[in-house]
């Protein structure tokens, strides 16, 4: 079961977009983006075919959920997790920020409807995400 946040921004409007979440000292979380429109009070698998591009730490692993859920040997645990939304490319990428290491990528998407960002926290301990500012220069 996922508890959905949803960026009060004007994310989903924007074609790209990026943003931190810090998750250093937590043992549960879920990140990524959702389509407007999904059934947040529905019981299945966040993958993309439900309008869901996510990775998790569950259990000391970490997880991409695509189609069929894809293991992620990490090399360094990350302490602050970049997402990366490109809408024409139909891409949603995942960076280990500190490490400025790829995590893993969805490409080849077809995005139909806005995109959000997704935040579960996880029940299983007492740790905040912190969702970070990101210094942006053109």
């Amino acid at each position: 079961v996922f508890k959905l946040v949803l960026c009060p921004r004007k994310c989903g409007l924007l074609r790209k977009f990026y943003y931190e979440v810090k998750v250093e000292g937590k043992t549960e979380w879920t990140l990524g983006v959702v389509i407007q429109s999904i059934n947040r009070n529905e019981r299945s698998r966040p993958i993309p075919y439900k309008g869901y591009w996510t990775v998790e730490l569950k259990n000391g692993k970490y997880t991409a959920h695509a189609d069929s859920p894809v293991t992620l040997l990490l090399r360094e645990k990350p302490l602050k997790v970049g997402v990366f939304v490109d809408y024409e490319k139909g891409q949603v990428s995942f960076y280990n920020v500190e490490a400025r290491s790829h995590i893993y990528s969805f490409t080849r998407s077809k995005f139909s409807k806005k995109l959000y960002p997704f935040f579960n926290p996880g029940g299983s301990d007492s740790i905040s995400l912190v969702v970070c500012p990101v210094d942006v220069t053109d």
